[in-house]
């Protein structure tokens, strides 16, 4: 909902990409409050490549921006990881700067021990599917707990409530194996204007 919120304010689409990004600063500050223990975002979808290159050249920077927040999320005791296609996959197209950003943001930021922020990027959960088969099968072994292995982040819990944001009723190809069963929390509002309100309100479908 970034584009639609930007176009309500007449502004251009970019500036609801980076006031998506500020808003997800906002957010894990406070989700770090209400004891959210995963919050896991979409970033960047595999499908998000065809997007006009001027948008799709700012969003990278947004994300090597976020990436680089160490200092807030070690104030905030968040750990950061990345979810996605891995960077030796033949069909990865996450750039060497933003790789080389989310690198050093999981290392400098892997000792701490309160929120785990999971960012998808260049993630799309068919694709995670198919590699987590591909390796099940290399091994021999296809089922689901095989499958559950072999996912992009296995240690990632199943999905409590999923948030769709900007009036859409529909999920989108994220976390489709995670998501079983999970409840999914539908607003109006867009992702730049999502606030703790909002988040109190999708975590009163699982308290």
């Amino acid at each position: 909902g970034n584009g639609r919120w930007a176009k309500r304010q007449h502004l251009p689409r970019t500036e609801g990409h980076t006031e998506g990004e500020e808003n997800l600063a906002r957010l894990v500050r406070v989700a770090v409050t209400r004891n959210v223990g995963w919050l896991t975002v979409f970033g960047f979808s595999t499908e998000n490549w065809v997007r006009p290159r001027g948008e799709v050249r700012h969003i990278l920077g947004l994300h090597k921006k976020l990436f680089g927040r160490v200092a807030e999320l070690n104030e905030l005791n968040v750990r950061i990881q990345w979810m996605g296609r891995p960077f030796d996959s033949p069909e990865a197209r996450t750039p060497k700067y933003v790789q080389r950003a989310i690198r050093k943001a999981l290392k400098d930021t892997a000792q701490n021990t309160g929120m785990v922020l999971t960012v998808a990027f260049d993630y799309g959960s068919h694709a995670e599917i198919v590699h987590a088969a591909r390796a099940a099968a290399a091994q021999g072994v296809v089922d689901e707990a095989a499958l559950d292995a072999q996912m992009y982040v296995p240690e990632l819990p199943m999905v409590d409530v999923m948030v769709r944001t900007s009036g859409e009723l529909r999920v989108s190809n994220f976390m489709l194996w995670q998501a079983e069963g999970c409840a999914v929390y539908f607003t109006d509002t867009p992702w730049p204007e999502f606030d703790g309100d909002e988040l109190d309100a999708a975590l009163a479908l699982v308290n």
